[in-house]
Formats: C-alpha cells, structure tokens, sequence
C-alpha cells in the first residue's frame, strides 16, 4: 500500500516520495524559549514524534531536526523584567522543554540547532538574497522585498492585495522602523543593535537575526536545500513558513520542502488558548495534577492531527477512562504471556 499524506501546499493527499530513497529529511519549527511548554506545543511534538516513529516503522532512516528559537523580542522581554539574559532565560526553558518532552516519552530529535548557533548561515543567506535582489539594506536593517518573489502566497494561498500591510511579521506599523521599508509587506532579514541586546556583526553593521531567516538557514545548513517534510502548527503556516519559502527558494531555486505538514490547534472549553482568558495550561501543570503522559497522548491522537481539538476535563476524564481499560488488556496479557512461557 502506498504512503500518501495531505500536502499543505499543493492543498491535497499525495503519494509520499522522498528526495532520496529510504530516507527521509523531517524539520519541525520548534519552541521559542521564553516560556514552559503549553498544550499547543505537547499536541504539535507528540503528532510529529508519532510521525517519525511511523515513517521509522515502515522502514525509513528518519533524519529529524527540530530547532529552538533563543533569539526574540519575548526573550528579551522576559530577560528584562527577570533582571536576566537572553541567554539565561532561553537556557533555562531549553531545559525545561526537555523535562516535559521526555515526560510525555517523546523522543529526542536527531538534532537541536539554535539561531543563535547559526549566525553565519543567516548572514551567508541573507547576503545571497541581498545578492539576487531580494533584499536591501535600510540604515542597518535589511529586509525581504516581498514583491520580488513572483510565488509569495502559494503555501498559504493569501494574495497580497488582499492583506493588511504589517501581516507579514511582528511589528507594529506605527513603529518608526516600519518606515525604513520600501513596501509595507516586506519584512525583516537583519535588525540593527539595540542599546542592552545582543547583537553580532555582519556586512551592515552589528545587529541580530529576524525570526523567518532563522528556520531557513537552519534547514539549509543542517538538511540541505531540498528536505522532504517540513512540519509545524496551523499557526506557522502565515507568516512564517510562507516567509521561510520565499528566502530559501529565491536563493537556490529548488523546493524548500516536497511536502507542508501543519497540526491543527488546541481550544480549551472551546476557546483560543490564551494567557489573557487565563486558560493557559502548561504541560507541567497538567501532569503535576496527575494526568497521566499516556491519558495526554491519548487525547492528542484520538483526533485528526490537522483538526482543531478542545480540551475540556471531559475529554480528559474519557481519556483516562480509556488508558486504564487499555493498560488493564496490556497487563492481562503480558502476566497470560508469561504463564505460557513466552519471551518478554
């Protein structure tokens, strides 16, 4: 039987053929480390580790990269109030991150690459684009000249006139930076310093990366120009994985990716999760309570990875509910196992 998956760019199931045969080159936009783990991000890991366990089980090597984002405005933030870092801040939720996955018995990825990490694959990027004219440099800034990329908009199928200007990025457009832009939906490659950030040097002066160019040099250094599935929630879809295509392919000219895999969301009692609703729930606060990692991973699957799911304490109850009639089976027929004298 043959493999086929729905391709969020071509909007359709499709056979599953990898660039190379046997093998398989998977990038998940990981975390952005300012914060513990919530309830989005234990439903998008555990999809994607059910994913690469599968695709492991028909026979695939399985190459999976999966990035932390440790460079951003809500790190610094954090920093700033804490008194901290950006460094100390991302390193602690790095660490925190791996207690909750290994918790929920997600496996390690093959590779954790950090932005931070790979400075000079973003400047090399950066300065291809520049290069190619598709981007510019803006009193220390640079930034992506959207209208020069004839495709922008195929992965999310948006088109630009019918956006409003400042979707593609994170930014106020009031901001007096926003003016440095020759068109309204360009958005940022390079940031100038800012007094108290970090910052490293490159062709226009020192500064840091923005968030897009990041998973693009991450990808491209660490899997190549062309990888074969390229995962991350509904929520990266626009702006950023739109973004990501639109550097890396106007610098190499090949596919960034054969196929777009997106999760679906997490509502609670049918609401956005949201710090200010005060629904937030972390995954540490979940299994703190005594919820079993099986009862969460239960809940995650039991729906289409690209549908929306609603976290309810029913739906937590059923699911525990049906972990102890499952585990219940298993022991019975392991202890029945044993008794016939079966291997362990």
């Amino acid at each position: 039987m043959t493999l086929t998956v729905y391709n969020t760019l071509t909007r359709r199931q499709e056979p599953f053929e990898t660039v190379e045969p046997g093998k398989v080159k998977m990038y998940y936009c990981g975390v952005t480390v300012y914060d513990y783990c919530h309830l989005g991000h234990a439903r998008a890991c555990i999809v994607w580790d059910v994913v690469r366990r599968y695709l492991q089980f028909l026979g695939y090597q399985v190459r999976f990269v999966q990035n932390f984002t440790d460079i951003d405005d809500k790190i610094l933030n954090r920093a700033q109030k804490e008194h901290s870092s950006m460094e100390a801040v991302s390193e602690r939720f790095i660490q925190a991150y791996f207690e909750d996955m290994r918790r929920l018995g997600i496996k390690d990825a093959d590779e954790y690459p950090r932005a931070t990490h790979t400075i000079n694959g973003i400047v090399r990027l950066i300065h291809e684009l520049e290069n190619k004219g598709f981007a510019y440099p803006a009193q220390g800034d640079v930034y992506y000249a959207v209208r020069q990329f004839a495709q922008y908009g195929k992965l999310s199928g948006r088109n630009l006139e019918d956006m409003q200007p400042g979707a593609s990025e994170r930014v106020n457009v009031d901001d007096p930076e926003y003016q440095k832009k020759k068109d309204p939906f360009d958005f940022a490659l390079w940031k100038a310093a800012k007094a108290g950030e970090p910052a490293w040097e490159s062709p226009w002066g020192q500064g840091r990366p923005g968030w897009h160019i990041e998973c693009s040099a991450m990808v491209r250094d660490r899997l190549g120009e062309t990888i074969d599935i390229h995962a991350g929630g509904e929520d990266l879809k626009f702006p950023h994985h739109e973004n990501e295509i639109a550097q890396s392919e106007a610098v190499t000219g090949k596919p960034l990716a054969r196929y777009w895999l997106h999760n679906g969301m997490v509502k609670v009692d049918g609401e956005k999760m949201s710090k200010s609703l005060g629904n937030f729930i972390t995954i540490r606060e979940l299994l703190d309570r005594g919820v079993d990692p099986m009862v969460v991973r239960l809940f995650v699957l039991g729906a289409h990875y690209t549908k929306p799911i609603d976290f309810t304490d029913e739906a937590i109850a059923d699911k525990t509910n049906s972990w102890q009639t499952l585990k219940e089976g298993l022991l019975f027929g392991y202890e029945y196992g044993k008794q016939l004298g079966w291997e362990e």
